[in-house]
Parts: C-alpha cells; sequence; structure tokens
C-alpha cells in the first residue's frame, strides 16, 4: 500500500446555527473520506456549490478546525495526537493560500514583510542574505522578483499580482502541500488561467500536492488530476477529472457540467433552493434526492453506500449515470 501523504477518514463537522430558540444542527462535513499519495504530487479539486462543506474541510486540514468525528493523518501523524504535533514542522509541511489577496496582506506593512518573517522566524533561512537569495529565487518561480517587491505595500499590486506572492509566500517553507481555497475567485478573470496554470508548472517544480478549492469547474478540468464533488457535506463523487467531468456519474455532478459550459462561469447561486437547504442537511436518506430527477423510493428512503466504478473512481448513488466496473 502506497503511503499516504494526506488521509481523511470518515471526517464530520457539526455547526449550530440562529438563537437560542430558532438554533438549528449542521453537518457541515458528513462522513467524508478522501487521500492523497505521497511521493507522486497532484491536484486534487473540491468542487461543489456554496455551502457544501468544501472550507469546512481544508480548515480541519489547516487545523483551523477540530473535526467532531473521524481521524485525520498528514505523513501518519493523527492529527488527535496532541503530545506529537509540532506547530513548526506543520506549518513548513502544509501551507495555505487563501481566496481573497488584499485580505492576505496588511495595508500598514510592505508585502516583503511577510515573505522575511516566513523565511526567517520558521528557521528556513539563518540571516538576512539566505533569506534575500530564496525569496528571490521563489519569486521568480511564480513571475515576480524581490526586487519589484521590496519595500512597497498591497496597494501598489494588482489582485493577481498579490496572489503570486501569496503562492510564492506558501513555497517558502517548500511544502508537501499547499491548501488553495478559491485562490482565483478574486482575481480578474484574465488572470485566472495564469495562476491556474502556475499551479501546474510549481507541483512538478517543487514536487508539492494541491488540495484545489473552487467554485470554477472549467478551471478545475484544466488543472486536477482528480476531483471530489461535494454536496450537503457528503462525498459523492471522486475520480480521475477528465472521466469524471466527461462522463459524471452522479446526477448533481452532472447538474454542474451542464451548468458551467465554459471559463470562468458559476452556476447560479439560485440553483441552492435555499427553502430546502436546512432539510436537505438533515436528511439521513440521499440529500440529492429532492432534486434528482432519477431518485426512486429507495433513494428517498435510504442513505446510498460507495459504490467503485473501477480506474480509482467511487459515487454514491442508487444508480449511477455510467456503469460499473
Amino acid at each position: 500500500m502506497a503511503e499516504k501523504l494526506l488521509e481523511i477518514n470518515h471526517v464530520s463537522k457539526e455547526f449550530r446555527i440562529g438563537g437560542m430558540l430558532s438554533r438549528k444542527k449542521i453537518l457541515a462535513t458528513d462522513d467524508v473520506s478522501l487521500s492523497i499519495d505521497a511521493g507522486k504530487p497532484v491536484i486534487l479539486s473540491i468542487v461543489g456549490e456554496s455551502g457544501c462543506g468544501k472550507s469546512t474541510l481544508c480548515k480541519m486540514v489547516l487545523r483551523l478546525y477540530t473535526a467532531d468525528k473521524g481521524k485525520i493523518t498528514l505523513l501518519g501523524h493523527d492529527y488527535a495526537d496532541k503530545k506529537g504535533y509540532d506547530p513548526r514542522q506543520f506549518k513548513l509541511d502544509v501551507q495555505p493560500i487563501f481566496q481573497n489577496p488584499f485580505e492576505t496582506f496588511s495595508m500598514r506593512k510592505t508585502v516583503d514583510t511577510y515573505l522575511y518573517n516566513t523565511a526567517l522566524r520558521l528557521g528556513i533561512c539563518k540571516t538576512r542574505a539566505e533569506a534575500d537569495k530564496l525569496i528571490d529565487e521563489t519569486l521568480h518561480n511564480v513571475g515576480m522578483s524581490l526586487q519589484v517587491v521590496a519595500g512597497k505595500y498591497m496597494t501598489q499590486f494588482s489582485g493577481g499580482e498579490l496572489q503570486r506572492i501569496s503562492i510564492a509566500r506558501a513555497l517558502l517553507t517548500r511544502p508537501k502541500l499547499i491548501i488553495a481555497d478559491e485562490p482565483v475567485a478574486a482575481i480578474d478573470a484574465s488572470m485566472k488561467m495564469n495562476i491556474v496554470n502556475l499551479f501546474k508548472d510549481l507541483k512538478e517544480q517543487y514536487q508539492v500536492s494541491f488540495i484545489y478549492i473552487t467554485h470554477d469547474l472549467s478551471t478545475a478540468y484544466y488543472v486536477s488530476d482528480y476531483i471530489a464533488t461535494l454536496y450537503r457535506g457528503g462525498l459523492i463523487e471522486y475520480g480521475p477529472a477528465k472521466e469524471l467531468m466527461d462522463e459524471p456519474a452522479h446526477p448533481y455532478t452532472e447538474l454542474l457540467m451542464n451548468a458551467v459550459p465554459r471559463v470562468g462561469d458559476k452556476w447560479k447561486e439560485g440553483m441552492a433552493m435555499p427553502d430546502m437547504e436546512n432539510k436537505e442537511f438533515a436528511l439521513t436518506c440521499c440529500k440529492f434526492a429532492p432534486r434528482c430527477p432519477y431518485a426512486t423510493d429507495q433513494c428517498r428512503q435510504t442513505r446510498p453506500g460507495e459504490v467503485d466504478l473501477g480506474n480509482e473512481r467511487m459515487v454514491r448513488c442508487f444508480h449511477p449515470l455510467v456503469h460499473r466496473a
């Protein structure tokens, strides 16, 4: 069995929303299992509409949230093992790239301050001269340079440039895993593919795996090795990107493919059907059954298990749209 870089095993996270009298429980992630092998870098895209649990899942991987149920391990180290947790080593191994680069940096500090803090405070470089060399080299790999960045504030850069600097900062630690949460959502459409292309190049150059959270299924199709589809907190389909998007097995994935035909498009928020949302989260049967054109009584009464479709493909559906292995 291949060594795992990351293992997410039957992980659930519950939130309570509303006031004291109207408080409700929402399973933001519901029994999700995913893994990334060590040794061979990949880009795993996690897709789904707003509120499906994408960001919650990745915040648990980043240790910003603690799972209520299940287990997460990084290179064999269990997140629940508090005694064995080394915060510095974790920051070296796992780095985030957030959605809005304008919120990543403060207007009161020059942008290069963040780069030097990462390089020096984590002990990656021992001297300022070493940091200069590493930062400049890393910035060059994302299409920037220390000469361009030094002494400037965030207001002196475009959104695309700031996101490149954010990527460079993450790469300074030579991480094994980067969590990119909607990294092109706040960037001009003309720059999106540049960032996506950059991820593909950096994956090989730095031998780093990415978890790419996105609404944009066209960029996911282009950049991903694997895609995982989430719906109402649950993982409903997983597999190699091209196969999954060319021939989706779950009706919800098929719906997403039909709704987002071009780069930069997103499905309409109206598809979320907010009057159904809380009810769908609470369902113990198939959560997509109220919307699904193929639903049967079995779907409305029982939650489907995993169906192995072969070639690393999985779907949770009683009536998958492709043939089983």
